[in-house]
């Protein structure tokens, strides 16, 4: 897997690892083969994002994670080949506000702002009330095996 960062505002080593880690499970819970997947992740400060998030959400206030897919679904996402999956941006100083408002660690905030991507790249929404707890099961079950649970 590749798993291109914009070097900008880019946490430490050990929380990279974990990210690489994380998005290996939750390709592998889809039956992906992680090898051939590319996701690309940038971070960015609260009023980056909320620039993006206004831009394309058309809500002026920033968020902690967005989600760009190259696929609508899971069944449109080639099995054989690269596969350039999709585009995340993460706003640290939202995963850090709210890690400790979470009372969590800002590593597994991270981790798990990124899972929740991926879910979405993946073509998972939480816009339902049954894709949503399908969504956090999955996500819970991800964060379990990399050892960020809460």
């Amino acid at each position: 897997m590749e798993i291109v960062f914009n070097d900008k505002r880019m946490p430490g080593p050990a929380v990279v690892e974990k990210m690489r880690e994380a998005a290996a499970v939750c390709l592998a819970e889809k039956g992906l083969n992680h090898k051939n997947v590319e996701i690309s992740v940038s971070f960015m400060a609260k009023e980056e994002m909320s620039a993006l998030n206004r831009h394309y959400r058309g809500v002026e206030k920033p968020t902690d994670v967005l989600s760009f897919p190259q696929y609508s679904s899971l069944d449109d996402i080639p099995q054989e080949g690269r596969i350039l999956l999709g585009d995340v941006v993460i706003c640290t100083d939202q995963a850090l506000l709210q890690a400790d408002e979470f009372g969590h660690s800002p590593e597994r905030e991270l981790v798990y702002l990124f899972v929740h991507s991926i879910f979405h790249l993946l073509g998972y929404n939480h816009d339902s009330g049954e894709g949503k707890d399908e969504m956090r099961e999955l996500e819970e079950k991800v964060m379990k095996i990399v050892k960020l649970e809460r």
